[in-house]
């Protein structure tokens, strides 16, 4: 999969050590409209996904993650690879540890039936929900966040510039 860019705040020591948390994230595009997790407490949009477990592979990973996250349902052969983007910056829970993640973009589609969202904690927290919105909208939104959460920041950021690509190639 072809690179989009990287994020490496370089805000770490290179004998730290590195902890790596690869992750699957969904294009979902509908009469050009964007599918995104909105969190209602936070105020930002990010894409469908996140962390690839050690058995999955990036797809199946993709699958659930979208099914748990906002409730739609993937069709696997609709799966097309758009980029990655890497992230690296110092780790915002363990001392010494520099966060790495390479995050996979896939556009796919959905069936039309949505489920209940199966959150985590944190998720539930953020108040996670499904908007379909315009891509300007989300670009408005999380060009204009702020907050106290730098780690937050940086990932809001990394969506930013990734919903700006796919502007500019639809």
């Amino acid at each position: 999969m072809k690179r989009l860019f990287e994020i490496d705040l370089k805000d770490y020591k290179d004998t730290d050590c590195v902890f790596r948390r690869p992750s699957a994230r969904a294009i979902i595009l509908k009469d050009n409209k964007i599918a995104l997790v909105y969190s209602n407490k936070e105020k930002y949009y990010k894409f469908p996904g996140g962390g690839i477990q050690d058995e999955e592979d990036k797809t199946e990973a993709l699958i659930r993650e979208v099914r748990e996250e906002v409730g739609m349902n993937v069709i696997p052969e609709s799966i097309r690879e758009f980029g990655s983007v890497l992230r690296r910056q110092k780790s915002d829970n363990t001392e010494n540890t520099i966060f790495e993640q390479e995050n996979y973009y896939y556009f796919c589609d959905v069936s039309n039936q949505i489920e209940n969202q199966q959150l985590d904690d944190y998720e539930k927290e953020a108040e996670f929900v499904l908007k379909i919105v315009d891509i300007a909208t989300a670009i408005k939104v999380n060009s204009e966040y702020k907050s106290d959460n730098f780690f937050d920041e940086i990932m809001i950021k990394r969506e930013l510039r990734v919903l700006q690509l796919i502007e500019q190639s639809v």
